[in-house]
C-alpha cells in the first residue's frame, strides 16, 4: 500500500515537470511573432519611393545652386498627378512704374524710335502754341517764355513782381489765374513727367520769412506744384527742385539780368529720343 502511494506521488511529480517543459513554447512563439512584426515595420520604413526621392533631390539641387524653381510637380504630390501651378504673369495689384520707364526703346527699331520722337516734337510744338496763346490773352507774354529744348518743353515763368512778391512764395491773384490755365493744359496732356524748378538771383534775402534763396526757390516751386495738383495734374507725374542762384540764365551784375534769373521753370520731360540724332 505504502509503495503504491509512493508510486502515485512520484507519478504526479513527473506530470508537473512535463507541463513546465511545454510552457516555454508559448513564450517562444510570442517572441517570434513580435520579431516578425518588428522586421516588417523596419522593412516598411526602409522602403523609399524612388520617383519622390529624385524629385526632392532635384529640387534641393536647384535651390542651393541659385536656380529659380519652376513651380512644377510638388515633391509630396502623388506620382499620377501631372498638373502644374504656374505663377501669374502679372502681380495681383498693379504696381506704380516710374514714368521714365515709359522710354523703353530697347525693343524698338530705329525707324520706330525716330517716328515717336518726331511725333513727340510735334506735340510739344502744339502745346507751346497753346501756352503762348494763354500768356498773350493774359497780357503776360513777356513774362512767360515757352521753348522746346532737348530736355523737353520748358515753360519759363519770370517771377519778378508778377507771379510772386519780392521774397515771397505766394502766387499773386493775377498770376494764379494764368497758372491755373497752364495747369489745365498740362493736366490734359497726361503723358510726360513734369519737373518744376525754382530759381533766384544771387542777392541775399533780407526781411523775408525764408532764411536763404534755397528755401525761397523751393517754396516758389512748391506753390506752382500745389496749384497744378489742385487743377487736376496727377501728383505722381510731378517733382520739384530748388536751385537758388546756382543756375543763372543771365548775369547777376545788372538789374535786368537778375530779373531774368528770378524764375520758375515747368519742364515736360521727353520720353522719346532718337538715339541716332
Amino acid at each position: 500500500m505504502a509503495g503504491h502511494k509512493r508510486h502515485k506521488r512520484g507519478g504526479g511529480h513527473h506530470e508537473e515537470e512535463h507541463e513546465n517543459e511545454e510552457r516555454w513554447l508559448v513564450s517562444f512563439a510570442d517572441m517570434m511573432t513580435l520579431l516578425f512584426c518588428l522586421f516588417m515595420v523596419l522593412f516598411a520604413i526602409s522602403s523609399v519611393n524612388t520617383s519622390k526621392f529624385e524629385a526632392l533631390q532635384k529640387s534641393l539641387q536647384d535651390a542651393f545652386s541659385g536656380a529659380v524653381l519652376s513651380g512644377g510637380k510638388a515633391v509630396m504630390a502623388s506620382g499620377s498627378s501631372d498638373g502644374t501651378q504656374k505663377a501669374a504673369p502679372q502681380p495681383p495689384l498693379p504696381s506704380l512704374r516710374p514714368l521714365t520707364a515709359m522710354n523703353d526703346t530697347s525693343a524698338q527699331t530705329a525707324g520706330e524710335r525716330e517716328a515717336k520722337a518726331r511725333q513727340e516734337e510735334q506735340d510739344f510744338r502744339a502745346l507751346k502754341r497753346r501756352v503762348d496763346s494763354l500768356a498773350k490773352d493774359a497780357g503776360l507774354q513777356g513774362k512767360v517764355k515757352v521753348t522746346v529744348r532737348r530736355r523737353g518743353l520748358v515753360i519759363q515763368l519770370l517771377t519778378d513782381k508778377v507771379f510772386f512778391d519780392s521774397g515771397d512764395a505766394t502766387l499773386k491773384p493775377v498770376a494764379r489765374h494764368l497758372v491755373d490755365k497752364i495747369a489745365g493744359v498740362v493736366a490734359g496732356e497726361r503723358k510726360h513727367p513734369v519737373v518744376v524748378e525754382g530759381h533766384t538771383d544771387s542777392q541775399p534775402i533780407s526781411g523775408s520769412q525764408y532764411p536763404s534763396n534755397w528755401e525761397l526757390s523751393g517754396a516758389r516751386a512748391g506753390a506752382v506744384v500745389r496749384d497744378f495738383i489742385d487743377n487736376g495734374v496727377n501728383a505722381r507725374r510731378v517733382s520739384l527742385s530748388g536751385f537758388s542762384s546756382q543756375e543763372p540764365i543771365a548775369s547777376n551784375s545788372t538789374p535786368e539780368g537778375r530779373a531774368q534769373n528770378r524764375r520758375v521753370e515747368v519742364v515736360l520731360s521727353r520720353i522719346h529720343t532718337d538715339t541716332e540724332s
